[in-house]
Formats: C-alpha cells, structure tokens, sequence
C-alpha cells in the first residue's frame, strides 16, 4: 500500500452548524455536493465518483460538530469533516481531514475546494 500524506483543510461556512450537519452525514445532502450519488444500507455509505464506487462507514459521529467515515477499501484511512465555530463571533468553518498520496496532495486540494464551494452554493451560504 502507498503511503499516503494527512491533508488538513479549513473553510469558512456562512451556516450555522445545525443547518450545516446534515450535508456532512445523510446520504441525500451529500449527493447534493460531495459525490455524484451516495446510497446508504446497512450502516455503510457507498460513495459514487465517475462511476466508480468507494464504500465507507462512520466511526464516529457528534450532531452539529463531526463526522468521521473510515473506509473499507482503504484501511485505515478516513476522512473527516469537523464543524467549528467560534465562541466570540460566532463564525462557522468546516475543517476536512483526508489522507492522499504525495503526488495527488495538489489535485485533491483542488477538488475539496471545489466541493466545498458547491457545498456553500448549495445551502446558500
């Protein structure tokens, strides 16, 4: 297996994390922004990219701040997606946790951002 680099990525998100939670957790919110479709049965996520098809399960979970999905064809990688906001002002962002090969760190960097500019499209933020 190759080894792969923790990419560590922040966004600002115009939401509060109540509206924001449930595009990072239920199936039909992440079909709208992260994946070309996402179908869920028996606890696993099967995430669909150019008809390509990745399975996942969450490993960890907290309503309105985090979900964690460690997938099953590629143990023991995961990926992350944490909600933060700021106790003073109140901002949102959406911290990603993702595990990439060296050579792809730049490609990968560009479709989060991609993804998460469609997630704000999205939910109007």
């Amino acid at each position: 297996m190759a080894e792969k680099a923790k990419l560590h990525l922040e966004y600002i998100i115009n939401s509060s994390p109540r509206i924001l939670y449930p595009y990072l957790i239920e199936p039909n919110e992440l079909a709208q922004w992260f994946a070309d479709d996402v179908n869920y049965h028996d606890g696993i996520y099967e995430f669909i990219w150019d008809n390509e098809s990745h399975r996942a399960k969450v490993a960890a979970s907290k309503e309105n701040k985090s979900v964690k999905f460690k997938w099953l064809d590629d143990e023991p990688h995961y990926f992350e997606m944490e909600i933060l906001q700021d106790e003073l002002t109140n901002d949102v962002a959406l911290a990603i946790t993702d595990f990439v090969k060296e050579e792809d760190l730049e490609e990968r960097k560009k479709i989060w951002d991609n993804s998460i500019s469609y997630l704000q499209s999205v939910i109007g933020a």
